[in-house]
C-alpha cells in the first residue's frame, strides 16, 4: 500500500474511532430542545415536563430554547439544520410535523428528509361542543341540523388551517354536510362566541373547554380524535360515532436533524421511554388535558407521511391554504 493510502486509511480509522468515542459519551454536554412557539403554551408544556425527566435520566442540563415565529417554521428550520449529533432536538405539535407540509407550497425544511423522528409522546384531543341552549344533544343530531340548513351553522376555527379548521372540514366531509368556519384569534374569544350565541359550534382542545363543559356552558358531543380523554371520558369519539374520517388527531412529538447517529437515537429513545414512564409526568399531562403516549420513531415517520397525504388531498378538496 502507498504511503498516501496509507495515511487516508488512518484517517479513516481515526475518525471512526473518534465518531464512536462520542456516541458512545453522549450526552457529554447540556441538550437542548428547541420549542417554536413562545414560553407558557401547550408545546412549551410538553418540552419543559419532558426536559426535567430527560435531564435526571441522561444526568446532563437540558436546556429549552423558545424559538416562536411563522408558524413554527423558524424553529423547525433551525433544528433540521443543526449539527447531527443529539444536542439539538425538536419539540413541536403535529402541525410542525405534518400540517405545514401538506398546506404549504414551499417550506425551508422536508419533515420527512431533514428529521429523524424519535418519539410522539403525548395527545392532545380536540372536541366538538355546542352551547347547552343549542337543541342537539348528538353528533347526529348536529348532522340532521346541517343537512336541513346548508352552510348555516357556523364554527370558530384559528383561521385557515389550522387544527379547528381541519378537523371542522373532515366533519363536514364524513358527514355529508356544509358548515361556515368563523375565524378567531384564540380559545379564549371563539368560546365567549360560542357561549354567547354568535356562532353554533366550536372545535378546540380538551382543556380550553373541558372547564365550561362542567360549569354546564357548553356541550360535548364528540372527541375528535381517536382515543377518549381523561379529563373528559363519558364523551365518545368520532370513531365511535362511526364517523372515523372525522378524526383529527393533534399530538406532539420530539426528532433530532437527519444523520443523528443510530446509537444516540437509542440512548435518546431509551430515555425518553423511562421518561414517559414516570407516573409524575403521566399526571402532569393529564392535568393539562393531554394523553401521554410513548409511539417510537417508525410509526411516529409513518404517521407523518400519512398524514401528510391525507391533509393535502383535504386542502386541494375544501380550497384551504395555510395563513
Amino acid at each position: 500500500m502507498k504511503p498516501v493510502a496509507h495515511a487516508l486509511a488512518a484517517v479513516a480509522l481515526l475518525s471512526a474511532a473518534c465518531l464512536a468515542q462520542a456516541n458512545d459519551a453522549w450526552p457529554a454536554k447540556a441538550v437542548k430542545l428547541v420549542v417554536p412557539f413562545p414560553p407558557g403554551g401547550g408545546t412549551d408544556i410538553v418540552a419543559r415536563g419532558l426536559g426535567q425527566k430527560l435531564a435526571e435520566r441522561l444526568a446532563q442540563t437540558v436546556v429549552i430554547d423558545n424559538k416562536p415565529g411563522a408558524a413554527t417554521l423558524i424553529g423547525a428550520d433551525a433544528v433540521a439544520k443543526a449539527t447531527p449529533d443529539g444536542y439539538t432536538l425538536l419539540v413541536s405539535g403535529s402541525s410542525t410535523y405534518s400540517v405545514n407540509a401538506a398546506l404549504r407550497a414551499r417550506l425551508p425544511y422536508d419533515p420527512l428528509k431533514d428529521l429523524a423522528p424519535v418519539a410522539i409522546i403525548a395527545k392532545a384531543p380536540l372536541v366538538l361542543v355546542v352551547n347547552t341552549s343549542s337543541p342537539w344533544r348528538s353528533v347526529a343530531e348536529l348532522a340532521a341540523a346541517a343537512k336541513a340548513k346548508p352552510q348555516g351553522i357556523r364554527y370558530a376555527t384559528f383561521g385557515s388551517g389550522s387544527g379547528p379548521h381541519l378537523a371542522g372540514e373532515l366533519f363536514a366531509m364524513a358527514a355529508g354536510v356544509k358548515l361556515q368556519d368563523v375565524p378567531y384569534k384564540g380559545s379564549s374569544q371563539s368560546t365567549v362566541a360560542l357561549i354567547g350565541g354568535e356562532i353554533e359550534m366550536g372545535i378546540d382542545t380538551v382543556a380550553a373547554v373541558a372547564p365550561h363543559v362542567r360549569a354546564g356552558k357548553l356541550r360535548a358531543l364528540a372527541i375528535v380524535g381517536t382515543t377518549r380523554s381523561s379529563m373528559l371520558p363519558e364523551v365518545p369519539t368520532m370513531t365511535e360515532l362511526r364517523l372515523p374520517d372525522a378524526t383529527f388527531d393533534a399530538w406532539y412529538g420530539l426528532a433530532a436533524p437527519a444523520g443523528t447517529p443510530a446509537p444516540v437515537l437509542q440512548k435518546l429513545t431509551a430515555a425518553v421511554g423511562a421518561a414517559m414512564a414516570d407516573k409524575a409526568l403521566q399526571d402532569q399531562f393529564r392535568a393539562q388535558g393531554m394523553e401521554p403516549v410513548m409511539i417510537g420513531a417508525a410509526p411516529f415517520r409513518s404517521l407523518m407521511g400519512s398524514e401528510i397525504s391525507r391533509y393535502r388531498a383535504l386542502a386541494h378538496r375544501a380550497g384551504i391554504a395555510a395563513e
